[in-house]
């Protein structure tokens, strides 16, 4: 791809042509009903939901909220968005989505802001003004066609790095603006606050700056206007929803996950309520398939070196594999369809060299899927499948801002080893709701955290059954539909209801 092309999404929601050099675009979201929630809530709860229900449509009756983003699929964030805009447009909320594009230099420099506020590296390049004259050219450009779009009591919620530069421009034509920033680091160093200074002129015009937690929040805002609010997950979803032991083997069969053909086409339920089936396989890089009656460790996530695939194989491959005759999936998505994530396809071949590079007792017992990503709903019920098939679940990453897959393990009662980061030591009550690592470099803490929960399956089952219940409580996304319309209600005049 040339420096002046345009990386573009395609998928089946977004509604861009493939090929097609446009600026912002829509991604269609079928609205869906906010009370199938009910069934997981308290009476509270059910009564609260349908009052903020209430509230919303009288309050925004005339008002679009527009939500944007810089990709329609493979990440945390779209995840969030797909759901959560569901259900507010099932609530009678009108709100919508749109997708920025911008070319290759563009999201270089994104993915550098995205790890420096991790406290990270990245790619080593810097932040100055020739970085800032190019996201200002495309923020620019992209920001006139949204512009364009909204009526002037329009609302806009616009999340991360990527979309930060619309800020100002918004502003400038009167519309409330939420900047809602998803990643951050614990302790901040010099490389997270240089991120900070790249985007602090255009976060400070916001009405409201929303982090996933308190010690994300940023030097230099003001505290009056900054809202902590953790991301949730949707019970329902394809990467959620409930399958049983026959429809996880059948497909994982049909996506050549697991060894065997499948039977028959395996139906999953798609969000608009319309039957699906895997039709897509992934790519899986492998001494032999994944048989029947194995024990499975498994990390699902980007190939982002944040995540620490590699420190992951070698953990597994020297402190797991040798005692015991579990096996290891690194599970993420083919590394072409993520758009704004340049250093994906680099990572994998990291993780490819790693695998290549060990033993061949464990490098027999190490699984590489990439997994298809032609239709995100099957994407996601493959995900679903993989953490059902897994005994234990791992997020043993180097930075997080929350850790959705954390979440998404934890209601399907997985237990948990995962690195005590960002959002992740929010989600997980150590030794009772998962197992935290203090130290993510420390492979061998890792592979005996590991080894604990295979060697003790009664408490493996009891930890899973304890995360269950703590997402139901805590990290459903009827909880982020409640806090939203308080949130929005603040901006419009109305406070938060008692």
């Amino acid at each position: 791809m040339t420096p002046s092309a345009r990386r573009i999404c395609c998928c089946r929601w977004c509604r861009r042509p493939w090929g097609e050099s446009v600026g912002v675009s829509e991604v269609a979201v079928s609205p869906l009903p906010p009370e199938r929630f009910e069934p997981l809530l308290t009476d509270d709860g059910r009564a609260r939901l349908r009052s903020q229900g209430d509230r919303a449509r009288r309050l925004l009756a005339d008002r679009t909220i527009w939500n944007v983003n810089s990709t329609a699929r493979g990440g945390g964030v779209a995840e969030m968005l797909r759901s959560l805009l569901a259900y507010a447009r099932g609530a009678g909320i009108d709100a919508r989505w749109q997708v920025i594009s911008g070319n290759d230099e563009f999201f270089a420099i994104t993915k550098r802001i995205h790890n420096n506020l991790h406290g990270a590296a990245g790619d080593g390049g810097p932040l100055g003004e020739s970085e800032r004259r190019v996201y200002d050219a495309t923020l620019g450009r992209d920001g006139g066609e949204l512009a364009a779009l909204m009526r002037p009591a329009d609302i806009a919620i616009l999340h991360d790095p990527q979309t930060a530069g619309l800020v100002p421009l918004l502003r400038r034509r009167g519309h409330h603006v939420i900047w809602r920033c998803h990643v951050g680091v614990d302790l901040p160093n010099q490389l997270a606050r240089r991120a900070w200074d790249f985007l602090r002129p255009y976060v400070v015009e916001a009405d409201l700056c929303v982090f996933s937690r308190e010690a994300f929040e940023w030097d230099g805002l003001d505290r009056a206007r900054m809202v902590v609010i953790p991301p949730t997950i949707d019970a329902f979803s394809a990467k959620n929803q409930e399958l049983d032991g026959t429809r996880v083997d059948g497909i994982l069969r049909a996506a050549g996950v697991i060894d065997g053909a499948a039977p028959r086409p395996v139906p999953f339920t798609r969000q608009d309520g319309s039957r699906g089936t895997v039709e897509h396989r992934a790519d899986m890089l492998e001494e032999s398939p994944i048989g029947s009656g194995i024990t499975l460790v498994t990390q699902v996530s980007r190939w982002d070196g944040l995540k620490d695939p590699v420190g992951v194989l070698r953990g597994f491959a020297e402190n797991v594999s040798p005692s015991c005759d579990a096996h290891l999936m690194l599970a993420g998505p083919a590394t072409a369809a993520v758009s704004d994530d340049p250093e994906g396809a680099a990572t994998f071949r990291q993780v490819v060299a790693a695998w290549r590079a060990l033993a061949d007792e464990p490098r027999s017992r190490v699984h590489l899927a990439s997994l298809p990503m032609q239709d995100g709903e099957e994407n996601a019920v493959i995900v679903n499948a993989v953490q059902r098939r897994s005994q234990i679940v791992v997020q043993k990453s180097l930075a997080e801002g929350f850790g959705l897959t954390v979440a998404e393990a934890m209601w399907k009662a997985r237990p948990v080893v995962a690195s005590r980061i960002g959002g992740i030591q929010d989600q997980i009550e150590d030794g009772v709701t998962g197992i935290l690592l203090d130290d993510p470099h420390d492979l061998r803490s890792f592979g005996a955290a590991v080894r604990r929960l295979i060697d003790d399956p009664a408490r493996a089952a009891a930890i899973g059954e304890a995360a269950q219940r703590s997402v139901r409580d805590r990290f459903l996304e009827a909880r982020s539909l409640i806090t939203y319309v308080d949130l929005l209600a603040g901006l419009v005049g109305s406070g938060p209801q008692a």
